[in-house]
């Protein structure tokens, strides 16, 4: 659910931040659990792989690993390796420090002869990154850039001359509205730092912004004669307008822009020029958060026009796309059913060809579903993970990738099997994944916990669960766990996607409760213990779920939304609720009535933990709030929880552990699980 809002009220957000934090900080040592420190132990000792990047000649991959800190947790620390792919050489470090120091490496870029690689790192100063090159055969790194600010995205002109980034100068934060908000004080106003385009000399380290002050750059793409560049771009607060972003294309003499298309009528992200100069290519579509921009696949002239749908009818969410060097044909990676697929678009006819889907998620970045190909679209790299296999770089042509890393093989699978599900509602097909206890045994009947996924433009794909992932631990207790993927999903088609505009809470809620009747028909599941969980748009649904229906005997909500009319104004990025809404709250505010789930509060009676973080720039504080409050008041066993310092992606260790414990020991007292 995308959502952010200014903060409490300066003396209500002092008093809350205290009592939660008092209250997280004194709560009883959760009684001994051999089990679930288990599951967090492979939850928690993951490494990360955000990205994986083949060369052009699909010689050699370079790749970022997360890096464990202190006691095999997570940190915000990574480090960049690369190897040969045709081989089981030994991988090599490479690192802008001396390699014993923490530090934040990642952003690789290849130059178009294989020769260098670029990257960022905060080597130099701590929480500062900086661009760097370094020759791919070895030697020491160079550092080009002495800026202060955010620093994303780094790419090679064709020429390799020049890197082109995107910067934001003086920011205070990472960019985007998953991190933790800057609080407001003071005089209240837009605290606007653009994030611009930005060129590097390659040989003289000099650096020039060449989009204007006032507009922030999203994502950019060169021109294969290296004298423009395309992106996607807006005015005004980065956080709000993606969703009305533009396309235009930028001299990278001058920096002159001319704007190719003008409010496109949907999100747009991954602009692509074609090798022959001729075309632009695009994803487009229904998108509720700009880190997973999924949808159908487009094209416009290189001097603007028209956009042209190349894909109207597709039962896939496409997500990364690379053009063939003819011209002639699009390889994409995306969404399909659930799963991960992976097909060429022939630009002559529209005809799209599928070459692989597996029941996985395969990505080279930390979201989404993308492949990292090699210029001739041969040899490519991607990262592979499943229910059962942990996160690893993989490369090698479509489908036949070898394995490189084997840095996860010691985590132990602390949930059993899952399964993909099919049914149907008043939309049609609908598909989701049933997670079985660990140690099922067939002759018991367990209970159910609901886990629906944040966007609502999102899906859920086989995955090795991480510490945010919090419901996965809930299997090590013997509990069955089902991830619906509901109209408003990925995976079926753009209009799958759309099917639930101007009716949240509505059509996607029966899809969740037919999902439920079908995992109780194919598995051994108690329907008088039944749970609901979720995050963001989950958190929203659960709130929602437990004001429809009595069916759910204990809840946990997540950076939830209760009342979408006192959420409109809160609301810092307002932009992404019209392609949803059709209209803002002053105009239709009895269609915000209907969806919210503030509305029906007195029909509660399902006990609910309310989560959330203080400084949330998705969904609000004051939402989880005011639910907890009303539930206080109608007398229904709940728990507010706030945890200090923490948006809406959680940052620190500690918190999201506690997140797990309180879940599963929710869970446990409302709904008592089948002893293993």
């Amino acid at each position: 659910m995308k959502a952010t809002c200014s903060k409490f009220p300066l003396l209500l957000t002092s008093c809350l931040l205290l009592c939660a934090s008092a209250h997280a900080q004194s709560s009883a040592k959760p009684k001994s659990n051999p089990a679930l420190d288990d599951a967090m132990h492979g939850m928690f000792g993951v490494r990360a792989f955000p990205q994986a990047a083949i060369s052009p000649d699909g010689k050699r991959v370079a790749w970022v690993e997360s890096l464990p800190g202190p006691g095999n947790t997570p940190s915000s620390n990574s480090a960049i390796y690369i190897a040969a792919t045709d081989s089981a050489a030994v991988a090599r470090r490479i690192t802008a420090g001396d390699g014993k120091a923490a530090r934040q490496e990642h952003d690789v870029a290849w130059s178009a002869d294989n020769q260098r690689i670029a990257f960022l790192s905060d080597a130099g100063s701590p929480g500062q990154l900086q661009l760097f090159i370094v020759a791919a055969n070895g030697g020491a790194p160079k550092q080009l850039t002495h800026l202060k600010g955010f620093l994303s995205a780094p790419g090679w002109s064709p020429d390799g001359k020049t890197i082109a980034m995107l910067f934001t100068e003086n920011a205070t934060r990472a960019s985007g509205p998953l991190v933790a908000e800057t609080p407001d004080e003071g005089v209240v106003s837009e605290d606007l730092h653009e994030q611009r385009l930005t060129l590097v000399d390659a040989a003289t380290a000099r650096v020039r912004q060449i989009s204007p002050a006032d507009l922030y750059v999203y994502e950019f793409d060169w021109a294969h004669d290296g004298k423009r560049l395309v992106v996607t771009a807006a005015h005004g607060s980065g956080d709000d307008n993606w969703y009305i972003a533009s396309l235009m294309a930028v001299d990278a003499a001058s920096g002159a822009m001319r704007t190719l298309i003008e409010k496109p009528g949907r999100q747009i992200a991954q602009p692509h020029w074609s090798p022959d100069g001729q075309k632009i290519a695009f994803i487009g579509g229904l998108m509720s958060d700009e880190p997973i921009a999924g949808g159908d696949i487009y094209s416009v002239a290189a001097d603007g026009g028209e956009m042209s749908n190349l894909t109207p009818d597709m039962k896939f969410s496409a997500f990364n796309l690379k053009w063939s060097a003819d011209s002639s044909h699009i390889i994409f990676a995306g969404i399909v059913d659930g799963g991960s697929g992976i097909a060429r678009l022939d630009v002559a006819d529209d005809k799209v060809v599928e070459l692989w889907r597996g029941e996985e998620r395969v990505a080279d970045t930390d979201f989404g579903c993308s492949i990292s190909l090699s210029a001739d679209g041969k040899s490519s790299a991607v990262v592979r993970q499943s229910f059962t296999q942990p996160a690893e770089v993989w490369v090698g042509a479509i489908g036949e990738w070898r394995q490189i890393t084997h840095h996860n093989s010691g985590l132990r699978q602390a949930w059993g099997k899952s399964v993909s599900l099919h049914w149907t509602t008043d939309i049609g097909t609908v598909q989701g994944w049933l997670t079985y206890p660990k140690d099922f045994d067939a002759a018991k009947k367990y209970p159910l916990v609901v886990r629906v996924h944040g966007g609502p433009s999102w899906a859920v794909m086989p995955y090795w669960p991480t510490p945010s992932d919090y419901a996965m631990a809930l299997p090590s207790q013997g509990y069955f766990v089902l991830q619906p993927n509901p109209r408003g999903s990925y995976g079926q088609g753009e209009k799958f996607t759309a099917a639930n505009v101007k009716d949240f809470g509505y059509g996607d809620f029966r899809d969740i409760l037919a999902g439920v009747d079908e995992a109780i028909k194919v598995a051994p599941i108690d329907p008088a213990r039944l749970g609901i969980t979720g995050w963001s748009y989950g958190g929203y649904m659960t709130m929602w779920s437990v004001t429809q229906t009595n069916r759910f005997r204990a809840a946990v909500s997540g950076a939830g939304l209760a009342n979408f009319l006192s959420y409109y104004g809160e609301n810092k990025i307002d932009q992404w609720m019209i392609p949803f809404m059709g209209a803002t709250v002053y105009d239709d505010p009895e269609l915000y009535a209907r969806m919210s789930p503030i509305t029906f509060i007195k029909k509660v009676a399902t006990p609910t933990l309310v989560i959330v973080g203080d400084s949330d720039g998705e969904c609000p504080p004051p939402q989880s709030y005011e639910f907890w409050h009303a539930l206080k008041t109608l007398g229904v066993p709940t728990e507010l929880v706030i945890y200090p310092h923490e948006g809406h992606h959680f940052a620190n260790p500690a918190h999201s552990r506690d997140v797990i414990e309180r879940s599963v020991e929710w869970f446990n007292q409302y709904l008592v699980p089948t002893a293993n």
